[in-house]
């Protein structure tokens, strides 16, 4: 009669799990709207920070605000590096993006007496654009002339987090980010008035403008778990900062807001939930300069060392599938993701992390 109950109470927990999964992929898919395809809202800059770099959470197509306990969280929700419990918490990522652009990124979180008074993080990017040629207006049959020892366009943000748990069951976290993006420079004309032979002209010269940039942001995010097995639900916010301008038209960085669901479905299964997991995680993103749009994505791990990973995006024009493989041992974690474009490059993304 007993094991009668205890497999009855098990069906129903399992009924109202899912039941909830459904509810919250529902209420996901409200922020969403009809249309396939990205539709441009508004103008913003610093666009660099708004692509991801790290292999684990691209293979799950970027469904990462509710994913927590490394440091590479900190570039989705810094409440998700709260839960850390280790020492020191080590992650790099590599990634060739479109044009040949080279991104490298890093993360560091430090949890001294297990967290108990929070979780201090570190991140960075660096971007590097490749060589560019610098010409100037000139009289001859070309129309210019090539200008040499100009500097290479860069670009770079570090962020200084901290991450605490509250409770058992809610984490906030926050991130002041420095960024700077390098353009180059540029030959200006100056106009100037002069009087020659008593008449009023005007004489054109060049001047060289520096095109650099750099501006404060803020990130913040929550992690609600629920109780309910490891159900959870997060929320973030990144890239919020004052308008900045090049010359006269202002911008602000790709400020955008994400809600995340997940769960993993082993707890379903006890039998496995011990050396496996799967967990499904689903976000709602929604960005200042485009539509709205849904990461899903699920990673699967066996016997806590291989990982296999899948995700999707919703309303992108040039992609849309991820996919992604990695392997956790002894402290130290290996990372790989693809990604295929239609009709840009398919980016390739290799990391690495290391706790202690």
């Amino acid at each position: 009669m007993l094991q009668i109950l205890r497999s009855y109470s098990m069906r129903l927990l399992m009924k109202r799990l899912l039941f909830m999964l459904l509810t919250a992929t529902v209420v996901l898919g409200l922020f969403i709207p009809a249309a396939h395809s990205q539709v441009k809202l508004a103008q913003t800059g610093f666009e660099f920070l708004d692509v991801g770099t790290n292999a684990r959470a691209t293979g799950m197509g970027e469904a990462f605000t509710t994913i927590s306990g490394s440091s590479e969280a900190i570039f989705y929700n810094p409440a998700g590096i709260a839960t850390i419990r280790s020492f020191v918490d080590l992650g790099a990522n590599q990634m060739n993006w479109i044009a040949d652009i080279k991104y490298f990124s890093g993360s560091v979180a430090f949890a001294p007496g297990g967290g108990r008074y929070g979780v201090l993080g570190l991140s960075f990017v660096n971007v590097n654009y490749g060589e560019f040629k610098f010409t100037s207006v000139a009289n001859n049959e070309q129309g210019y002339v090539d200008i040499q020892g100009y500097p290479e366009p860069y670009a770079y943000a570090v962020g200084l987090a901290y991450g605490k748990e509250l409770s058992e069951q809610f984490s906030v976290g926050g991130e002041v980010k420095f960024a700077n993006q390098n353009l180059g420079y540029s030959l200006v004309p100056v106009y100037n008035q002069v009087i020659v032979d008593s008449v009023l002209t005007t004489d054109t010269t060049y001047a060289i403008k520096d095109y650099s940039l750099n501006v404060l942001a803020f990130d913040f995010g929550t992690i609600y778990k629920t109780g309910l097995k490891s159900l959870a639900f997060g929320m973030s916010i990144s890239n919020f900062s004052r308008e900045i301008a090049y010359e006269r038209e202002s911008f602000q960085l790709p400020l955008t807001f994400r809600f995340g669901i997940s769960m993993n479905l082993m707890d379903l299964v006890p039998d496995m939930e011990d050396n496996n997991s799967f967990v499904v995680s689903i976000d709602a993103v929604h960005p200042r300069s485009y539509s709205e749009f849904l990461n899903i994505g699920g990673e699967y791990v066996f016997m806590n060392t291989l990982a296999l990973r899948a995700g999707y995006v919703t309303n992108q024009d040039d992609y849309g599938l991820t996919v992604g493989v990695g392997v956790h041992k002894f402290g130290f974690a290996f990372d790989y993701s693809f990604t295929p474009h239609k009709i840009l490059n398919n980016v390739h993304r290799l990391s690495v992390r290391f706790s202690l």
